[in-house]
Parts: structure tokens; sequence; C-alpha cells
């Protein structure tokens, strides 16, 4: 029999866009992975009656039902009540849960309020899923031919102990597995990836290929379904093989999470170092790079150059190439890059200038140009961006100019030429 799952959040605060439904998106993953078939997501609000027929709904179209959130010491955190109701079982006050709960407000130093210790109480008969990453545990119970797991909402918690404590009360009902492989690909937009490869995937059944544009770039995530691991994986590799000849080099690496990544791994598999000079990015890929655990054994540091002043006398750009052409200009940009260089002590380092908008500059160059350089040992290369598509958001110019930026890095790092055809070697190397 194959499995079908329904994953239910719950939580007020989810209904009203306060924060983003990132347990739904990491178990579904993690559920896939098991061979459960994950058909339905649903949101609903901190409300008794609302959850009543949000759990009705699931048992009538799922038997498998992952409950997020509302497991918490408040008055309304009702998920337990609501799913104990829903399946006719009484509440159980559990001493061991109890004391778990003591233990952690001790091990954090914090006094406990009474409140918490109704997070002791769980459906007569389930199986408990020990908290270590918080204080309210989770619970795991079969009943009238569903399967309930019932989770904390907090990601932190949710995920570890999804995988730590849900997953062999689960794994009983896995038939097979599923794997994925995600190729990420940058420089060339979704529907051109799709158009190029609409064919091959309207051929394939198992395993699937399909397309996913993220911010900037985009994802091909190739999943198979097999008895096994092996099994699952050696149907894969033939797609991708094929993905990776039509798409070359603008595949830029498989089960990643981006750019910075790639860069911060290919520099430090070189022992070199690397150092960013921004304007219209203002920092956003300090900040992506640093984002990387383990970033600073590679990223020594940027520079913010918002102003012309900073770019003269921080970077050592040419006041007299900013008073003759301005800041947006791939002179500028070159030079951004190796005062980068030279400033930081860096090994490659990378730069951008343009405009992000919502209004062209002070010398009329339009929304969306953009220079991006990269300065390496062997040299300086500029590539000129046109940014600018109808309703372009500054935030996603400066995120495609900062993705343009590290490609450029990516790129030299891995012996290929910068920026490929669109770029322009330096000549004042």
């Amino acid at each position: 029999m194959s499995h079908t799952v329904e994953i239910l959040s719950v939580g007020t605060e989810l209904l009203l866009g306060s924060i983003v439904n990132s347990d739904a998106q990491a178990l579904s993953r993690e559920l896939s992975a098991l061979g459960l078939n994950v058909l339905y997501h649903s949101v609903v609000g901190d409300n008794p009656g609302r959850l009543k027929s949000a759990v009705e709904l699931a048992r009538s179209r799922a038997d498998v039902i992952v409950t997020t959130g509302g497991l918490g010491p408040t008055c309304d955190d009702l998920t337990k009540q609501t799913l104990a109701e829903c399946f006719g079982k009484e509440l159980v006050y559990h001493p061991e849960c109890a004391e778990g709960i003591r233990r952690f407000f001790r091990r954090m130093g914090k006094e406990m309020t009474e409140n918490n210790l109704q997070q002791a109480y769980l459906p007569e008969g389930c199986h408990i899923l020990d908290n270590a990453w918080g204080t309210a545990p989770g619970c795991a119970f079969e009943a009238d031919g569903a399967y309930v797991v019932m989770l904390p909402g907090p990601p932190r918690e949710c995920l570890p102990m999804f995988r730590e404590r849900a997953v062999p009360w689960l794994a009983r009902l896995s038939e097979g597995v599923i794997r994925s492989r995600t190729l990420r690909v940058f420089g060339m937009g979704e529907s051109a990836v799709e158009s190029l490869l609409r064919d091959r995937m309207n051929g394939l059944s198992n395993p699937t290929l399909a397309p996913y544009a993220k911010e900037g770039e985009v994802e091909l995530r190739i999943t198979a379904k097999a008895d096994t691991p092996q099994e699952a994986d050696a149907l894969i590799v033939p797609v991708e093989e094929e993905v990776r000849a039509l798409l070359g080099d603008l595949i830029y690496g498989a089960d990643v999470s981006g750019l910075p990544q790639v860069v911060l791994e290919g520099a430090r598999d070189r022992g070199l170092t690397l150092g960013t000079a921004e304007s219209c990015t203002g920092g956003l890929i300090a900040k992506n790079l640093t984002d990387v655990p383990g970033a600073a054994s590679v990223f020594k540091g940027g520079v913010v150059s918002y102003h012309c002043e900073v770019k003269a006398g921080v970077l050592g750009v040419s006041q007299a190439l900013l008073d003759e052409k301005g800041a947006v200009c791939a002179q500028v940009a070159e030079q951004m890059a190796q005062g980068a260089r030279r400033t930081l002590g860096c090994d490659l380092a990378v730069a951008v200038t343009g405009v992000a908008g919502p209004d062209p500059d002070e010398r009329g160059n339009p929304v969306g140009l953009v220079y991006a350089a990269l300065a390496a040992p062997d040299g300086c290369w500029v590539k000129k961006l046109n940014l600018a598509s109808p309703g372009a958001r500054r935030d996603r110019i400066r995120t495609l100019a900062a993705n343009h930026a590290l490609d450029m890095a990516r790129r030299w790092l891995a012996g290929l030429e910068p920026g490929g055809r669109d770029a322009q070697r330096s000549w004042t190397d």
C-alpha cells in the first residue's frame, strides 16, 4: 500500500504572513525521501473549530497526518487537545516529560512557570517524541487506520525532531525510497532552460526532471523512486549526464546551497583568499559569503564603497575618472576590484557598481545597468550587465548583480573564462 500524507501547519501567525512556513517545505523533502507521498499542505489558525474541520478533511484524503505547531504552553496551543478529541483519545499526564521540561529550564538557567507542564499531557497510548531542542515533546500514534505525528512549530525543533524521533516510527510505512539530485544553473533563465529540456522532461516518468525558478537562477531537480537508494541513484545518473551535456558550464554545482558555497570551496581548495568591493549591492555579496559556515578561512573582508569619496579614498579609484565618467562604468568597476585586492590583501576580489533603482542615476544611466569585475593574480575582467526587466525590483537587480560577480569568481576558479563571452579582459593587467 502506498501511503499518502497531509502536512497540517497550525498557527495564526502563518496565515497572517508574520512567519514563513518553512516547516512544510522541509518536511515534504524528508517525507518524500522516506517514500511517502505528500499530497496536501494545509494551514489553519489557532482556532479549535477550524482546526477540527481541517483534521477531518485531512483524514478523508490522507492516511498519514503530520502536524506542526500548537504544542506549547499558552492558551492558544490547542493541537494536542483537538487531535485527541478527533481520534477519541484522552490526554494523559506523563511525569517523565514533565521532568524533561524542568531539566530544560534548569539547563537554561531560567525559572519555569507552571503552565509549561501542560506540555507533559499527551494522547493516551501515544509514542512520545522526546524534544532535546526545546520544551514541547511531540508524539505519534495510530488510530482508525490513520497515522498521526505531532511536532512543535519552531524550525530549530521541528526538523531535528522529525529526523531523530519521527523517522524511526514512520520507517515501517516506507515502501521504497525517493532520491533527488538538484543541479544549480546560472546564466540562463527558467523559460530558456525549460524550452531546451521540454521534450526530455515530457518523456520522463521515473526519474522525473523539473525546473524551479530561484531568485536569479534556476534549479533542475531529478527525482527517482526505487526499492533502494542505490537503484534510485542509478536511475538519476544518465539523466544528469544528458542535462550536463546540454547546459555545460552553466551548471555550477549539484546539491549545493548556492554560488557562495561553490566560490568559497573553490578558493579554499586552491588555497586562495577572497575580498569584495560593492557599491549598488551595499554589502550583499559579503553577506551572502559570510552566511556560509567556515567562510572566514577564505573571505578576508569587503568594502561597501557607496559614495565616490570611499571609492577614491579607500579603494584608490581615480578621482579624475569618477569626475569624468561617474561611478557607473567599466573602468570604475575594474579599479574597485583591483583596489579591494590591494587594500584587503586577498588573492581574488570581485566588485560591483551600477544603478539598482528605482530611478536612473544623476548621469542618466538607466536602472539595471551594472558592471561587475573580477581581479585575479593573472588579470582583471569586467562584465557589463543590463539587469532591467519589466517590473524589475531593486532587490532583484541587487541579487542578480551579486550573483554575476560571484559567478565570475566561480568560473575563474574552475579554469573557465570569467563571465564567458560577455566579459572584457582588462587593458591594464
